[in-house]
């Protein structure tokens, strides 16, 4: 047993023509945050903090569809959401609509540690922010020149449609495919097991270019986007819709516990099994500190560390930066 983190910058259709000026930043944004996640676990951190310490981070760099780089509604506006989970005590929190909040991952800590609910959305989960003094900014600065345009071309294209037929699963994945080759897939996570063998997962995102207003994805759901027990913690990104009909991360734990699969077997089975081809990806530790990244999309921004000194980055299936 020993410590283990992986965590995600998205999973979609990455483009192996990717710029190497869109590709760097987020390389170095995965590396950066390994490191920090890296450090704190060293430092005896719980995983709990750890989670939240590392996809606070990644909300705060606006190469990634979550805090600063949240993807615009339909309306041209932003509704992040986020959730968190102890895997020890099962306890979670989870927030969605939110418009000003920086961190939206810390919002959802403190519903689990200061409200006798789970999930908070919209104008209640704003208000809750403010009752609670998190750091907040006007609205509008989460709108930025990128992500207009990034809503433009959806909005030409008719994308993000309520129709999931297999024809058009490609169409759906817009967050987002641009005619420069930028691929802003960006939801992120992180996962980790601590010393101790405590467990946490916690996820973040801005959701799908011009979804709709009031539209909420798997992130915030737990079971779907956001789970952990006491075998194993799981992070999941892609098409929200998909995730939540597999409950995908769920059905990772569910498998190691009742058909005794490993993280890897488990991981597996879901995602290539359960999820339609091109729809989700995944991260997840075991208690033992084992790690899987699993995704049936073109790529998934990822990277992992464990105590035994494995480290690696990646975006493509066999395309490591750094092992």
């Amino acid at each position: 047993m020993g410590w283990a983190i992986a965590l995600h910058g998205g999973a979609g259709p990455i483009p192996n023509s990717l710029p190497k000026e869109r590709r760097e930043p987020r390389e170095a944004a995965l590396r950066h945050c390994l490191a920090i996640g890296v450090e704190a676990l060293k430092a005896n951190l719980p995983a709990l903090d750890v989670v939240e310490l590392v996809v606070r981070e990644l909300e705060n760099n606006p190469f990634f569809n979550a805090g600063k780089g949240s993807v615009l509604t339909a309306n041209g506006t932003v509704e992040m959401e986020a959730s968190i989970m102890d895997g020890r005590t099962k306890a979670c929190g989870a927030v969605s609509g939110l418009s000003t909040v920086v961190n939206a991952v810390s919002l959802a800590r403190l519903v689990m540690e200061k409200t006798p609910h789970v999930y908070l959305g919209f104008d209640g989960a704003e208000a809750f922010a403010r009752e609670q003094g998190v750091e907040t900014v006007d609205a509008s600065q989460f709108v930025t020149p990128e992500n207009i345009e990034r809503l433009k071309l959806a909005k030409e294209a008719d994308r993000v449609q309520v129709d999931y037929t297999p024809a058009v699963q490609k169409e759906i994945l817009v967050e987002t495919h641009t005619a420069d080759g930028d691929s802003q897939i960006g939801t992120v996570g992180c996962v980790a097991v601590d010393s101790s063998g405590n467990l946490a997962s916690a996820t973040s995102t801005g959701g799908l270019v011009n979804k709709m207003v009031g539209r909420i994805g798997d992130t915030p759901v737990i079971g779907a986007g956001t789970y952990a027990n006491s075998l194993c913690a799981v992070s999941a990104t892609g098409v929200g819709e998909a995730i939540i009909k597999a409950t995908v991360a769920r059905d990772v734990a569910a498998l190691m516990e009742y058909k005794g699969l490993s993280l890897e077997e488990a991981a597996k089975y879901v995602i290539h099994e359960s999820v339609p081809e091109g729809n989700a990806g995944l991260v997840a530790v075991s208690a033992k500190g084992e790690v899987a990244m699993e995704f049936n999309t073109f790529g998934m921004f990822r990277a992992c560390a464990t105590e035994d000194g494995y480290s690696e980055i990646a975006i493509w299936p066999s395309s490591s930066v750094q092992e």
